[in-house]
């Protein structure tokens, strides 16, 4: 029939005998979907028009393919992607083929019948009618060193010494005799758990090869044995874990399964010189710029220099009573932009920034608050310090040759560096009707600073680091945090500032909590609350200090509700000063946009 696609006629013996075809079209003369827990893997069998193979496999990836009747009797497929294993390692023929990646080229429908009469091209290898090829070197089957001695376990697993490494997209419950060679992407710091069942404690790494990915956990006894031994970006042999369907709440990995350490576990070290073909950890790296651009909870992977590292923060949780560490980094790029960074428990503890290090993060998570977005490295991500590779030397010679000098575009609030450019522009009357909904609405706008109040612009707070709490006078030398549940003899100041700012449209009255006011009044809470209420005068001159300077203010705008008046509030997340060559592009892109200058 023409138009019908040509098959590769008599490929399938080379390829199953590890050569390479590129592309290679064949015909589907079966499909069949075989149950495994949860999950399903399907099963075809496929014709080159010469040979047929039923040891042909789907990754799990494609089975919307089946399930949409894209494979039907007759299909003719394109194969783009493959890998072939041994199924049985006792009967070296036993191949399956499986299909990584492919291309439907006509259904079935159109097709209509079987394209020439394909023998099993086993049975033609082994009646001499067809020779098998050598295999390639990229298919050859690495032989494993002798296993690694951990912790005295010197019992050598047979299995792993003379059994032929399987692909990842291979794996399933119901085969057990199985060796991997893969490569560590990522590995969780060590997590204990204590419930009404007891307690104990775990780990998870995540594990790739050509074929795929798959997530592994460890837990008590195995942590011990396995934890120090495995490191991110090594190569391994690793044989005799239980697999069971994966829990998708806790795994992003595109695989339907996971594992499962167990006692007979066996972790082997790859010292091969060659990697086999397991691909290195690729990083899909944003600049930190568009990371303001991001949703929030979306994972990323930035790489910038640490130009700035916090004190190491400890606090308690109020529903575990569990303390957590933690230290925020602000992290700077050639995209002339910065970005919080925060990491937890040991990395946070041992980080060492004053040499201000090059930092990559891969799949840490995007946080928003007030308007700012940060990101944090959680479980799952992965902190490298002086990454090996390309952006990592090239952002240390822009660095040290005087980058990040001069930031003033910071997309994370808390850091009160603002300025940034990637807040909507929005004038006080364009923004009237903003932060009505569930949701506070975030603009900047270019401002005029017409009066700060000195009255009540300062509480006392609780002297504590990490408590803000204004404190109690208990009229006899001694204040009381109610949060704190405690006394204390001493107290430490913190800003509440309203001020009347204006643009070109209107005036509005904005609240400036402490960071954002010390930012702009030039001086501490501290220096601040003591000429308040020592010198008056002082006081009056650091609050006028101000008054008819222009700053771009992001505001953060939410109705709020008292009694039977709703009103609009409005909170500085940022303020800096008018960079007036990024303000005049913006000028000009408006006036073009109103006037249709340069539209086509």
């Amino acid at each position: 029939m023409p138009g019908i696609p040509a098959l590769s006629t008599g490929v399938l013996p080379r390829m199953m005998s590890g050569e390479e075809i590129e592309g290679p079209v064949f015909q589907i003369m079966g499909a069949k979907r075989i149950n495994s827990g949860d999950s399903e893997r399907v099963r075809l069998l496929v014709s080159d028009g010469t040979y047929f193979n039923s040891y042909a496999m789907m990754a799990t990836q494609l089975n919307t393919k089946y399930a949409d009747d894209q494979l039907k009797e007759w299909t003719i497929i394109r194969v783009d992607k493959y890998i072939t294993s041994v199924v049985n390692k006792n009967d070296a023929g036993k191949r399956v083929l499986i299909i990584l990646e492919m291309t439907v080229l006509m259904p079935g429908s159109q097709v209509k019948h079987k394209i020439g009469e394909p023998v099993n091209y086993q049975e033609a290898i082994s009646k001499g009618e067809v020779s098998a090829a050598a295999p390639s070197h990229k298919t050859v089957e690495n032989k494993p060193k002798p296993m690694y001695t951990n912790h005295n376990n010197n019992n050598l697993d047979s299995t792993i010494n003379s059994g032929l490494t399987h692909p990842i997209a291979s794996l399933s419950p119901y085969q057990n005799k199985w060796v991997i060679k893969v490569r560590v992407t990522c590995k969780s710091p060590l997590r204990t758990w204590s419930n009404a069942k007891g307690e104990g404690k775990l780990f998870s790494i995540d594990l790739m090869d050509e074929s795929g990915e798959i997530r592994a956990t460890a837990f008590r006894e195995q942590c011990d044995k396995f934890y120090d031994m495995i490191e991110v970006d090594k190569l391994y042999y690793i044989s005799k874990c239980q697999l069971k369907p994966a829990n998708k709440q806790y795994s992003t990995l595109k695989n339907d399964y996971e594992m499962t350490f167990t006692s007979d576990t066996v972790v082997q070290p790859c010292e091969d010189d060659d990697d086999g073909g397991v691909p290195v950890v690729k990083y899909d790296l944003v600049p930190i710029s568009q990371v303001a651009n991001m949703e929030p909870k979306a994972a990323v992977d930035i790489v910038g220099v640490c130009k700035e590292v916090g004190e190491l923060q400890a606090f308690t949780s109020r529903t575990t009573n569990k303390e957590f560490k933690k230290r925020d980094l602000t992290l700077v790029d050639t995209s002339e932009a910065a970005v919080t960074v925060t990491i937890w428990g040991d990395e946070a503890v041992n980080f060492d920034g004053h040499v201000q290090p090059v930092v990559l993060v891969k799949g840490g998570r995007i946080n928003e608050f007030n308007g700012g977005k940060s990101v944090s490295v959680g479980n799952g991500s992965v902190l490298k310090i002086n990454p090996d590779i390309p952006e990592g030397h090239k952002l240390r010679g822009w660095f040290d040759n005087g980058g990040g000098a001069n930031i003033t575009n910071s997309v994370s609030a808390r850091t009160g560096a603002g300025g940034g450019y990637s807040t909507e522009w929005r004038t006080f009357y364009e923004a009237r009707n903003l932060g009505t909904g569930d949701k506070a609405d975030y603009f900047q706008t270019k401002a005029v600073v017409h009066l700060i109040k000195s009255n009540n612009a300062y509480y006392k707070a609780c002297p504590q680091p990490d408590c803000n709490k204004k404190v109690i006078d208990e009229q006899n030398g001694h204040y009381r945090c109610e949060r704190c549940n405690a006394d204390f003899t001493n107290f430490k100041y913190r800003l509440l500032v309203n001020m009347s700012i204006g643009d070109w449209t209107s005036n509005r009255w904005v609240t400036c909590f402490s960071d954002m006011g010390e930012q702009l009044l030039g001086r501490s809470a501290q220096e601040i609350g003591e000429a308040l209420e020592n010198n008056p005068t002082e006081a009056e001159e650091i609050f006028t200090s101000i008054n008819f300077h222009s700053y771009v203010f992001k505001l953060r705008s939410k109705v709020e509700t008292y009694g039977d008046m709703s009103r609009s509030k409005l909170t500085v997340q940022s303020a800096a000063p008018v960079n007036y060559k990024e303000y005049n592009k913006y000028l000009i892109d408006s006036l073009k946009e109103m006037t249709g200058i340069n539209k086509a």
